[in-house]
């Protein structure tokens, strides 16, 4: 009886086997990867996703680097910074507001900055969501993340999130997003005074 069991399993391992060989032998061909593709630096960009990054220059948003510069661009779903120095230079993807009647676009500047930020959601947010807190400390859970740089716009912020599913996506109620370990690198670069630009 043990021997038929053998015998049965050894069939169907053979047949298996011979079912997949040509899947193996089609993945290990070099037609896979073909060996006459031009190198991609020599291709043409194709933006097919809105959530690729377009390349920026702070000179062509702001009239000098003061204590630094940050841009957010919203439809390329990215934070750019530029530091005073003219050398520093970071980019990290971000989330964006949910919709256009959510975004504000225009000039600001960073007004405050907090570690591990509580949050109190705006009158209009707890309107849509009446199950949303009247106030939530920092920590697990907080939709600020770790970091938050605040803007001189009333309730609109630059900050961390713990949710990484929101980031390169429209997912905000208005403020501009970053992974938590993004925002920490970032956040001791800006100054109290970074100029800001919503794009």
């Amino acid at each position: 009886m043990s021997s038929s069991r053998m015998t049965r399993r050894s069939a169907l391992l053979g047949a298996a086997v011979t079912l997949a060989t040509p899947a193996l032998l089609r993945a290990q061909s070099s037609d896979a990867f073909p060996q006459d593709e031009p190198a991609i630096r020599d291709k043409f960009p194709v933006r097919r996703n809105i959530s690729s990054f377009r390349e920026q220059h702070w000179e062509d948003h702001f009239d000098s680097l003061g204590v630094g510069c940050l841009l957010a661009d919203i439809d390329s779903r990215a934070v750019h910074y530029w530091g005073p120095d003219g050398e520093t230079y970071r980019l990290y993807p971000s989330s964006v507001p949910l919709s256009e009647e959510l975004t504000r676009r225009g000039y600001t500047k960073v007004v405050r900055k907090a570690e591990n930020p509580g949050w109190t959601p705006t009158p209009s947010m707890r309107e849509r969501d009446p199950s949303l807190p009247a106030h939530m400390k920092g920590g697990p859970g907080n939709p600020l993340g770790t970091r938050a740089m605040y803007l001189d716009w009333p309730a609109y912020l630059v900050h961390g999130t713990h949710d990484t599913r929101k980031i390169g996506r429209q997912s905000s109620s208005g403020c501009i997003g970053l992974y938590n370990q993004h925002v920490e690198a970032l956040y001791p670069l800006v100054q109290i005074g970074t100029q800001v630009r919503l794009l």
